[in-house]
This record gives structure tokens, C-alpha cells and sequence, in this order.
């Protein structure tokens, strides 16, 4: 039994992300300031408790007694006037903001893994998160490109995207952490193959399967006939084919710089770009706090917001909070019926 199932609507693990950087007070503005997602949602969780307090307190001018410690997700009340915490490793109350702490960065590791102990165990059924900083995470002992890679290695799946959206609008990305000389590397057929399966399968879960899939081209005007490089014709062309032999309506590869507006401006729904920027500077330039990050491939679903730990506006009371708010309505949303865009997706891997 799901915890939506116990509850009527969803359960969210809300990880705390990085305490040296604005992940507290969004955490704490969203559910004190936002009853409206206690009718959509059960948000629990998932970090340090005196971080919060200390957010609460200082930042926000509030009473540490709204933030309670709590075993486990089932003992929530979705109380709006609380936020309930289970608490995942000793204390990070003394972690000052905006600089680099190993504390903090193993942390917020910890939390994402707690996170999806949780949801492999049924307790929550999706996860938001609040953002990471890689540097600290790295320097805490964890390793992981980002939030998405970390997320695939605890769910032991190998076909995933970072997925940037908003409204109706999804970005998926062939590659993401990585420099642009190992993207240009990892814009290869298989990959290309597994992330066209996986959007193709994400537009059936959707209802949508029919739906144009527009693919953008690595190099300047998608390569124009090799005047700028071989990797459109030698790779993004031929998976385009084949993807569509298969019955999946990809087009291209277009050249970015006309692909893009055109999906802005609605021509597109399902995006496919081959590195982080090629996605993320137009995406974040547009939609700002209106976008999200969905990993799409999880068992269960997985909400971001679309932006960073912000070490310096840490603790000054001005950070926004409109991301995350958007991130738990999105997540719960799309819980209910992600159960049928996760098998779609494995299926379409096993291909």
C-alpha cells in the first residue's frame, strides 16, 4: 500500500538540499505561506530539523516550535501551521551561510538518499528537492555529477533525463554535468536511442504518443551538411530514423537556434537538446521561477526546483520561494499516475 493510498492524496518527501544556502528558508516559506498544496499533497521532510528552526527563527521572524520532528512519513498531520521533519543524521544548526561546508554537502546527499529509501519502501510517494551545491557535495564524500545522477544510482536505473518544464513545455537533455568536450563524446547513438525510447514513452504515459518530438543538433545550424561537423549526420540523423521506424514522431536534428523560440512560442511540446546549456540557458532566460527539473525514468517522480543553493542571498531573508512551491504542485500531480509513466519507460528500455 502507497502512502497515497492511506492519505487520498499524495505523500512528498521535500529534501532540505544544502543548509548553508537558501533550501531552508524556501523549505519553511513554502509550507507556512502556501496552505493550498496541503489539499494536494502531504509535504514531509527530509533534512535537519535545528537548520530549519534556525531559518524559521532568524530569517523568517517565526516560532521554532512549527517545525516537530517526526519518525516517519505515516506520522505526518499535514498540519499547515507545521513543518514536520524527519530527521536524517546529526545536526547541521551550526553550518553558517553562504560558504562551502562538507557538512552541509554530505548532508544533502543524505537526505536524497533518505529520501528514496523512502519511496522504495513505499512511505513517500514522490520526491521534491531543494537545490544541492556539488562542491560541497563532492567535498562531503559523495561524488555524483548532481542531483539527477545520485537519484538514477539510488534507484539502480541506467535510462533517465533531466527534464527542464513548464506547463506543457519539456526539455530533456542527452547530456547534462559534464564539460562540453565529454558532452560532444556523449551525444552517441545509444544514448541518443535510449532518450528518444524514453521520451516517446513519457508522451504515451501522457496520452499524447502521436506527438512531434523535436530533436536539436549538436553543432550550429545542425551541422549544415558537415560545414560544421559530422555528428549531425552521423548520429543525431540515423537515431532520428530509427526512433521513427519505431513509432516515435521524432524530427531533425534542427538547428537550436530556430528549435528553441519555436517550443517557447508553442510550436513544440517534447524537446530534445544535447547539453546542459543548449537547455538550460534559453529555458531559465524564458521561464525563471515558472520552470521545474523532473527526472524522467524513476520509479517515482522527482520535482526540483530550477535554480541553485544562492550562497549569496543565503540567510538574508529575500530568496523566492515560487520554484519550490511550483515543484510540489508539480510532483503532486504527476504522482498519482507516474506509476504508468515508470513501466512505460522500463518497458521502452528493454527494448
Amino acid at each position: 500500500m502507497t502512502a497515497a493510498t492511506q492519505t487520498q492524496v499524495p505523500t512528498l518527501a521535500l529534501t532540505l538540499g544544502d543548509v548553508a544556502g537558501i533550501g531552508p528558508e524556501i523549505t519553511a516559506r513554502t509550507l507556512l505561506d502556501h496552505d493550498e498544496l496541503r489539499a494536494i499533497c502531504r509535504p514531509v521532510v527530509v533534512g535537519d530539523a535545528d537548520a530549519l528552526r534556525r531559518a524559521v527563527t532568524e530569517v523568517l521572524g517565526r516560532d521554532a516550535g512549527v517545525v516537530r520532528v517526526i519518525d516517519r512519513p505515516a506520522d505526518a498531520t499535514n498540519d499547515p501551521a507545521a513543518i514536520e521533519v524527519v530527521q536524517d543524521g546529526p545536526s547541521l544548526g551550526h553550518v553558517p551561510y553562504g560558504e562551502l561546508s562538507p557538512d552541509a554537502g554530505d548532508g544533502a546527499a543524505r537526505f536524497v538518499m533518505r529520501a528514496c529509501s523512502l519511496a522504495r519502501a513505499g512511505e513517500v510517494d514522490g520526491i521534491v528537492t531543494a537545490p544541492l551545491n556539488k562542491a560541497a557535495m563532492h567535498a562531503g564524500g559523495h561524488n555524483w555529477p548532481g542531483h539527477t545522477e545520485l537519484l538514477a544510482h539510488e534507484f539502480g536505473v541506467d535510462n533517465f533525463s533531466l527534464v527542464l518544464s513548464a506547463g506543457e513545455l519539456y526539455f530533456f537533455h542527452l547530456t547534462t554535468h559534464v564539460s562540453l568536450r565529454d558532452a560532444i563524446t556523449g551525444v552517441n547513438a545509444e544514448r541518443t536511442d535510449n532518450v528518444l525510447r524514453l521520451v516517446g514513452s513519457f508522451a504515451g504515459a501522457l496520452g499524447i504518443p502521436d506527438e512531434a518530438i523535436g530533436v536539436a543538433g549538436l553543432n550550429p545550424h545542425a551541422g549544415e551538411n558537415r560545414l560544421f561537423g559530422d555528428e549531425d549526420a552521423d548520429v543525431l540523423e540515423p537515431a532520428v530514423q530509427r526512433a521513427r521506424a519505431a513509432g516515435i514522431n521524432a524530427v531533425g536534428p534542427l538547428p537550436a537556434d530556430a528549435l528553441v523560440p519555436q517550443a517557447v512560442n508553442g510550436k513544440w511540446r517534447f524537446v530534445v537538446v544535447c547539453y546542459h546549456d543548449q537547455g538550460h540557458a534559453p529555458f531559465k532566460a524564458v521561464y525563471g521561477d515558472d520552470g521545474v527539473n523532473i527526472t524522467v525514468g524513476l520509479p517515482v517522480v522527482r520535482v526540483s526546483v530550477d535554480h541553485g543553493t544562492a550562497f549569496d542571498i543565503a540567510g538574508t531573508g529575500v530568496a523566492r520561494e515560487a520554484s519550490l512551491v511550483l515543484a510540489a504542485r508539480r510532483a503532486a500531480e504527476l504522482a498519482p499516475g507516474w506509476n504508468q509513466v515508470w513501466e512505460t519507460a522500463r518497458s521502452a528500455a528493454d527494448r
